[in-house]
């Protein structure tokens, strides 16, 4: 049974760092992409960063430079480190997983759509 459990959200200042960790298990975490996606208050849900299988990383503009994501196969975990947050990165951010393809080779690694497995989430608040 595929289970993915995030932890690390809170509240926090603006201009200061939260690191997000998305235990998994269930799946060969070696062979799987791996997403944070976040949904805003009345919004869609979107993709924020992702890694593949094969170590590509991708992330959506408004996060580029502040916003790392991570792996870590022994742990079968992956992390977003958050660092200069804003009050627009304010949402509840999701880790998921879907099995790597090479099909996913632009900027379809971030489409929400495209991931089979979800985490219950975890909520983010960036404010002063």
């Amino acid at each position: 049974q595929v289970q993915l459990a995030e932890s690390g959200g809170g509240l926090v200042q603006p201009g200061e760092s939260l690191r997000l960790s998305c235990a998994a298990s269930g799946f060969t975490f070696d062979h799987y992409d791996m997403a944070w996606v976040r949904q805003r208050p009345g919004q869609e849900r979107e993709g924020v960063a992702c890694v593949t299988w094969n170590g590509n990383v991708d992330y959506v503009d408004s996060v580029k430079g502040r916003f790392t994501v991570s792996q870590d196969s022994a742990r079968s975990t992956a992390y977003l480190v958050m660092n200069r947050l804003e009050p627009e990165d304010t949402a509840m951010y999701f880790c998921a997983a879907r099995q790597g393809n090479a099909v996913y080779s632009g900027p379809n690694r971030l489409w929400p759509s495209t991931y089979t497995y979800w985490g219950q989430g975890s909520a983010v608040t960036v404010s002063s």
